[in-house]
């Protein structure tokens, strides 16, 4: 930039026919129709396309494949962790009825209600064994005096039993249980 002031002497020698230090003219180039691109503009004339941004291209990237890496985490580890929920919320729901169902037909022997008793048996035990035989057979059998149900095997589908008679005797039973195809409950199906 230049200061406002006197015009200053063109540096060019001055050429016949023109006046004092005006810039020669132009030189011919080709012309434009010879396919020869033309010369470059000088400094402060706009580029013809603004060039790509640079900055920020690395962090977008990355936060374009994390964004990725996260919705597919979420899509396969999601149903991963579901199965996992349901095989365990399952094997509490086996615990919880088997202990359930081995603790109301303990308790029903217990109180002397041996219909209730019968009704905890699976649909096999009830076909070897009619509600009045199977009344007569536990009322022959010592008096449950108290009995103590012990944890689920998920696998074998048995429940260890603690009981007291009345006259202070005690035994270790293993109920073993059996899913109703009708219900889905789980019921006593014999002890041991």
């Amino acid at each position: 930039m230049t200061a406002p002031g006197p015009a200053a002497s063109s540096p060019y020698p001055p050429v016949p026919g023109q006046e004092g230090g005006a810039p020669p003219p132009a030189v011919p180039g080709p012309p434009p129709e010879s396919g020869v691109p033309a010369p470059p503009a000088g400094p402060g004339v706009a580029p013809p396309f603004a060039a790509p941004p640079t900055e920020g291209r690395n962090t977008r990237l990355w936060l374009g494949l994390g964004a990725g890496a996260l919705a597919l985490l979420l899509c396969c580890g999601g149903g991963g962790a579901a199965v996992v929920g349901l095989a365990v919320t399952g094997v509490q729901a086996i615990e919880e009825q088997g202990r359930a169902v081995s603790t109301d037909y303990y308790r029903a022997l217990a109180e002397r209600k041996y219909g209730a008793a019968y009704d905890q048996l699976c649909d096999s035990a009830q076909r070897r064994e009619s509600r009045r035989e199977f009344e007569r057979r536990v009322a022959d059998e010592p008096q449950i005096d108290s009995f103590r149900v012990g944890d689920v095997d998920p696998n074998t589908l048995t429940v260890p039993v603690d009981v007291t008679y009345t006259g202070g005797d005690r035994e270790r039973q293993q109920v073993n249980l059996e899913q109703d195809r009708q219900t889905g409950e789980l019921e006593v199906c014999g002890v041991n």
